[in-house]
Formats: structure tokens, C-alpha cells, sequence
């Protein structure tokens, strides 16, 4: 539940706010009505999920409740006429930067950005590394850590319907755009993408259905996208081990080559 709003984060196209919960926290905050539309929500909803599912670098996140009472307290979510009900929220980072090359070297967790750049290929999300900004590293208890952000852009755009995910479902195109670029190249190894296939691999579609109706009734009314979503989403999880292989295509060593693992 928000207590408090903050202000504005200042960055960003869907304009995302600042709110402290009522467990004391700061909270990113996508608003149902966000000048991109609720779907939204629903990718990064669908992205939460499957981040704690999968064991992913994103920050905690979820719903949070904007009651009446906290959108009355501010004359600009009067003049929007923001809702209250359920939005979006990531916990908010303290201390930190943009990721750079130097910062993949002396992170202690990148092993975990295979599960980061598997989850962004079955989704086709492009904007994490077209976008610099939502790759993070904080410095926590004196070691650097990776974290991903923002999701909004899932599916190429983040503005889907029925007919485009199934023209997405089973096609597959590498991203080699930068840090995933450079991830591929010379910190992560096919055994890295391994523990994160074997569990999206375990995925019934008795979980994804219950996922997909779990989704908040205000961010997906149509029952067509509905079930686009969970077909889409059955479809990629089938594929993950081809996806998987296609990315590691890009690891110099899947070839015989030599394997620059700056890791170790």
C-alpha cells in the first residue's frame, strides 16, 4: 500500500513515480495511465513473476494500492485522473550508476545476467541494451552488484495485441548489442544459461494460466489477449533450449575457439 508520494523519478516514457510503501520502502511506480497504456504493467507484471520464478537480478517489485486518499493529496494526479487500484512498483536502488564494460569485470554476480539475456530473448526485450540505463550496478556490503530494470518494452515495443504475439512466438533473433554483447563475448559460459533454462523448463501451463490470471483485471480486459499471452508464453518455454543454443552460438568457445573468461 503507497503511504507517500515522493515525486518524480524524471526519467522515462512512461513517466514512473516515486512512493514510499507502507514496509518503510521506496517504490518506482508505473501508473495505470501511463501515456504508453496498462499493458505496461502487464509486461512488467509477467516480468516480476518471472524474475522471482527464475531467480533474476530485478529489483522487487510488484502491485502496490494508491488509495483515493494519497492521489487526493496532490493537485497533478487530480488533473491526470489517476485511478486508484492497483499499479506497478520496483523497489527503489540506492548508490547506483548506469553499467559500464569496466563495471561487468568486478561485479560479483554476473554469472546471473545469462538469466537476464534469456528472459529478454524469449520476450524479444531490445531495450535493455538499447536503452543504457536499465542495466544498474549498486554497491552493496563493499561488492558490486548487476541488477535489470524496467521492463516495459517486453514483446519489441511493449504496445502488443493478440495478432502480434503470434507473429512473435516463434521467431528468435540474437541481440549482441553491447553488454550482452560483451557478456557473451567474454564473461559467461553455456553452463551459465543452464539452472535458468532447467527452470523455465519446469514451468507447467498450469502455472503460466494461473500467471495470466492473476493479472489484474484493469491492466488486460480483453479474454483474447489473455489467452494470446498464455499461448505465447507456453510457446516460449518449449523453445528456451534453442534459444539457449543460439545465444551461446556467441560464446567464443562454442566453436573451439579460445574463451577469454575474465571471470575466473
Amino acid at each position: 500500500m503507497a503511504l507517500e508520494y515522493l515525486g518524480s523519478v524524471g526519467v522515462g516514457v512512461t513517466s514512473p513515480q516515486l512512493f514510499r510503501a507502507n514496509d518503510g520502502k521506496v517504490y518506482v511506480v508505473k501508473l495505470q495511465n501511463n501515456c504508453m497504456g496498462p499493458k505496461v504493467l502487464v509486461n512488467e507484471y509477467v516480468a516480476s513473476w518471472f524474475g522471482t520464478y527464475m531467480g533474476l537480478c530485478f529489483p522487487p517489485s510488484g502491485l502496490i494500492e494508491i488509495d483515493q486518499q494519497v492521489l487526493q493529496e496532490k493537485r497533478r494526479f487530480r488533473r491526470r485522473v489517476i485511478k486508484p487500484g492497483p499499479h506497478f512498483a520496483s523497489q527503489y536502488l540506492h548508490r547506483n550508476r548506469y553499467v559500464t564494460r569496466h563495471d561487468l569485470q568486478k561485479a560479483s554476480n554476473k554469472t546471473a545476467m545469462a538469466g537476464i539475456i534469456l528472459f529478454d530473448h524469449m520476450f524479444h526485450n531490445i531495450d535493455r541494451t538499447k536503452n543504457r540505463k536499465n542495466l544498474l550496478v549498486c554497491h552493496e556490503d563493499a561488492v558490486y552488484m548487476l541488477y535489470a530494470i524496467d521492463n516495459s518494452h517486453l514483446f519489441v515495443r511493449g504496445r502488443w495485441n493478440a495478432e502480434s504475439l503470434e507473429k512473435l512466438a516463434g521467431k528468435i533473433t540474437i541481440n549482441h548489442w553491447r553488454t550482452y554483447g560483451w557478456l557473451l563475448k567474454h564473461f559467461l559460459e553455456r553452463s551459465d544459461f543452464i539452472p535458468y533454462a532447467t527452470k523455465v523448463k519446469s514451468l507447467g501451463q498450469h502455472k503460466l494460466a494461473a500467471l495470466v490470471q492473476s493479472i489484474p483485471e484493469e491492466w488486460l480486459p480483453k479474454s483474447k489477449e489473455r489467452e494470446a499471452l498464455l499461448s505465447y508464453m507456453n510457446t516460449r518455454c518449449l523453445m528456451v533450449d534453442e534459444i539457449v543454443s543460439k545465444l551461446c552460438q556467441s560464446i567464443p568457445d562454442i566453436n573451439g575457439c579460445t574463451h577469454f573468461n575474465q571471470r575466473k
